[in-house]
């Protein structure tokens, strides 16, 4: 299993509340391919109406082969990640393997639903393992989990849904997806106030 990851920031994601108010505003991208997984985000951190930092990182490892993209509160993202990930090597010491991507997907569906009146976390994960190959399952707002070939989220999502409709395909190449995936990310940030920055992906083949 090869991961590439485009970026080294390690900066929050998404946006915090301000004044009472919470937006969602980030763009998340993951998308299968022939043979493995990509994942995108925009870098843009937002407080309110203020950018707080405009090259974070938004795609978060919780293994060698499990990566995740988080969108809405940072705080509740990190966390749920850090848990995550513990959880995860915990599993990797007991069965002397890499935990599954099904199995990362649901440790997250499971800690968002049971705080879902308390936490603000809209997550795409996306990892390859030996049973089941390239994978990508979302776990929107709410803690709901679903295994898609392609999924996005964030508040540049509502750009993207005719395009990925129209444009995806199966069985697409490592290349081709990987261009795919920038230009999607990228046109939801021309769009979307609140998404922005720089483009960052990961590969897992």
């Amino acid at each position: 299993m090869d991961a590439s990851h485009a970026g080294s920031s390690t900066a929050a994601a998404g946006e915090a509340p301000t004044s009472g108010e919470h937006r969602m505003g980030t763009t998340i991208v993951g998308v299968c391919y022939d043979g493995g997984v990509i994942l995108g985000a925009d870098s843009r951190t937002s407080t309110g109406m203020y950018v707080a930092n405009r090259a974070s990182d938004k795609i978060t490892q919780l293994t060698d082969n499990v990566y995740v993209c988080r969108s809405g509160s940072a705080a509740d993202t990190q966390v749920i990640s850090d848990y995550v990930r513990y959880f995860l090597h915990q599993h990797t010491i007991q069965l002397g393997e890499q935990a599954t991507v099904k199995v990362a997907a649901n440790l997250i569906r499971l800690l968002a639903y049971q705080n879902k009146n308390m936490l603000q976390a809209g997550m795409i994960v996306g990892g390859w393992d030996k049973y089941e190959g390239g994978q990508i399952f979302s776990v929107p707002l709410g803690g709901t989990i679903m295994k898609q070939p392609f999924a996005i989220g964030g508040s540049g999502s509502s750009y993207l849904y005719a395009l990925l409709d129209h444009e995806w395909r199966e069985k697409m190449s490592q290349e081709e997806a990987e261009k795919f995936v920038v230009k999607v990310v990228s046109l939801a940030m021309a769009r979307d106030g609140a998404s922005g920055g720089v483009v960052r992906t990961v590969t897992m083949a």
